[in-house]
């Protein structure tokens, strides 16, 4: 009996296009047939490498090869060196003095600076060199002022009606204005103050007296040729001569008592 013939497959044919062949039923191009799989293939060997360093791994050994470690060589003299600094800073920011006290923020100051006095001791934008005292009152007699030239009279101011009066050469602010040059803009001042005597018994009386106080001026002020002190009151009596500088100007006092 005949030996049945074993079935053979045939062969698969194959196309080959630009040095690739592939099988019309293959779907993957280079093969050779083989197909391909659902799942991707990898190589056994992919499998065994080293696991990839992580980030912080490849920073530090990136970055750090080959450099030293940050405490290596910070001995304690630049420790000493980074704490006095840090002090220092600190000491600015509290204000701290040299010798370790903490410096106290300014309180408030609430007493008188001087500027509301300042302002009204001015007069016309000029500032006044004098201030009147509490005791300064208007007089209760009609004194008055006979201004000589040698023996001639060229003159009569009443100074009766004010407590003060203001000489100078500045005539935005004197009240008895004085052209002489060797008079300061403000050279003198006659007062009228309340003045308080004891008698012998004991008993107070006041009265008003006038007074002359020279401002500090340049060529002084004279009282029967005798030079006053200068920044203190000198009282004025009845028929005193009154020179001012190196003025040949006389003003003699009296008041209308006297007169008559």
């Amino acid at each position: 009996m005949p030996r049945p013939e074993t079935w053979r497959e045939s062969p698969e044919p194959r196309v080959h296009i630009r040095g690739r062949s592939f099988s019309p039923d293959s779907r993957e191009w280079g093969t050779n047939g083989g197909g391909r799989s659902s799942s991707r293939r990898r190589s056994p060997g992919y499998y065994n490498r080293e696991e990839p360093p992580r980030s912080s791994e490849r920073r530090d050994g990136r970055r750090g090869e080959g450099k030293r470690p940050r405490d290596e060589g910070y001995t304690e003299r630049d420790r000493e060196k980074e704490r006095d600094r840090d002090r220092k800073k600190y000491d600015d920011v509290v204000k701290r003095d040299p010798d370790g006290t903490v410096a106290e923020a300014p309180k408030p100051n609430f007493s008188a600076s001087g500027l509301l006095a300042k302002e009204t001791n001015t007069v016309k934008g000029v500032e006044l060199k004098y201030n009147e005292p509490p005791e300064a009152r208007k007089p209760l007699k009609n004194w008055r002022l006979y201004v000589f030239k040698g023996s001639e009279q060229i003159d009569l101011i009443h100074i009766y009606k004010q407590s003060c009066y203001l000489i100078g050469r500045d005539t935005v602010v004197t009240d008895i204005p004085i052209a002489h040059p060797s008079c300061s803009k403000q050279h003198a001042v006659i007062q009228f103050r309340q003045i308080s005597e004891k008698n012998e018994y004991g008993e107070v009386s006041t009265s008003v007296k006038p007074f002359v106080i020279d401002l500090e001026s340049t060529n002084g002020t004279f009282v029967n040729d005798q030079e006053v002190p200068k920044s203190r009151y000198y009282e004025l009596r009845n028929t005193d001569v009154i020179k001012f500088g190196t003025s040949s100007r006389e003003y003699v006092l009296l008041h209308e008592d006297a007169s008559a």
